[in-house]
């Protein structure tokens, strides 16, 4: 064995290594240049800030119109339904085009004779959830089976004080991140990053969280799609000094590098948001109550052409605007590591792993 866990040299993917890792990649590299991810630690500054979305374990989903039809219905109690009413996103609604499906949520302690008390609502799950829900043998599914299967209590605290957060699939072509604002309740097909700020976001998405990524993600499906866990892809990852999660966005808002990141951030998104929905080819509906985002509304001329267009076409497609803002983006994420911007691909991940283990403090007899 190698050190790193690696197998001495073979061949992969028809090409000469010296080195295989247990991830079964493997480098024709001199000695010192391992980049064996699999010996990457969890950093104590990446904890706490990435939950995966809520289980709701029935049919809680609900189509637009009839949740906006309950928004409008009084209850016995005087509280409106919007308390348990909220827009639901799942996988597909960020790879593909918004189902504009909403969820019932119950929150998580919410007694049966209060959840009754929103009328409607209730009503809809219990012709639809009590019967599959009460025979479920799991204590808490069957008993509370108006409330989702998994309570989503670290979903919710996470963020709770935030405006918007950040959320990507488990599973997808690329790695995509988008803003959701806090109002939106998302799938458990997604993780949720809680964050607000463009510059963690612009993190994110730079190459350098990309690479990482396809590198210490797994693999599923007939397409082999690139699945983001947690404990590998993003609590190994060591972003920027003084830019890490665990630092309130506010204490490095003057920070120049935060700002360059922030601004290709804010750029990328804004420049994607409008191939994606047009201004000329939607219109922006405020919701019929306040306190949720606002409808996009395909224009009748225009509706068959927008179901094209998604973001994986978007970045099937990789115009070359979206080359250039994200080249931009990663020139600012450089900068803030403090290297070249033209670094190969395994010399970054040689840095980020470097970088990684010094600060698990991972002795370099054990590299």
């Amino acid at each position: 064995m190698k050190k790193g866990g690696g197998e001495a040299g073979g061949i992969l993917n028809g090409q000469p290594v010296s080195v295989i890792y247990a991830d079964l990649t493997g480098h024709a590299m001199e000695a010192g240049t391992e980049t064996d991810l699999t010996q990457a630690k969890s950093l104590l500054e990446n904890g706490g800030i990435i939950v995966r979305g809520s289980e709701k374990g029935g049919a809680f989903n609900i189509v637009g119109d009839l949740a906006r039809r309950w928004l409008m219905l009084p209850n016995p109690h005087n509280r409106p339904n919007s308390d348990v009413l909220r827009p639901w996103m799942n996988a597909m609604d960020i790879t593909r085009r918004p189902s504009g499906m909403w969820i019932i949520d119950f929150g998580i302690y919410a007694d049966e004779n209060e959840a009754a008390l929103y009328q409607e609502p209730f009503a809809y799950l219990v012709e639809h959830v009590q019967c599959q829900r009460s025979s479920n043998r799991e204590g808490r599914t069957s008993g509370n089976w108006w409330l989702h299967r998994r309570s989503g209590e670290d979903l919710r605290t996470a963020i709770s004080n935030l405006k918007r957060y950040i959320c990507t699939p488990r599973v997808s072509k690329y790695r995509l991140f988008i803003w959701l604002e806090s109002s939106i309740y998302p799938d458990s097909a997604t993780f949720v990053i809680a964050r607000s700020d463009d510059a963690t976001f612009g993190i994110l998405h730079s190459r350098f969280h990309e690479l990482w990524t396809l590198r210490t993600c797994t693999w599923l499906g007939k397409g082999n799609d690139p699945r983001y866990t947690p404990t590998t892809c993003f609590e190994t990852f060591p972003f920027p000094s003084g830019l890490t999660p665990n630092i309130p966005a506010s204490e490095y808002a003057d920070d120049p590098r935060a700002q360059a990141i922030a601004e290709a951030a804010c750029r990328l998104n804004e420049l994607r948001e409008n191939w994606l929905n047009p201004p000329q080819w939607v219109d922006r509906v405020p919701e019929i109550v306040p306190g949720y985002p606002d409808r996009i509304i395909p224009k009748p001329e225009h509706a068959a052409e927008l179901k094209k267009r998604t973001l994986t076409n978007l970045y099937n497609q990789r115009p070359a605007w979206l080359n250039h803002a994200h080249h931009v983006l990663d020139e600012a994420v450089a900068a803030a590591y403090g290297w070249p911007a033209d670094l190969s691909d395994e010399e970054m991940l040689r840095r980020l792993l470097a970088l990684n283990r010094e600060r698990a403090g991972t002795p370099k007899s054990d590299q």
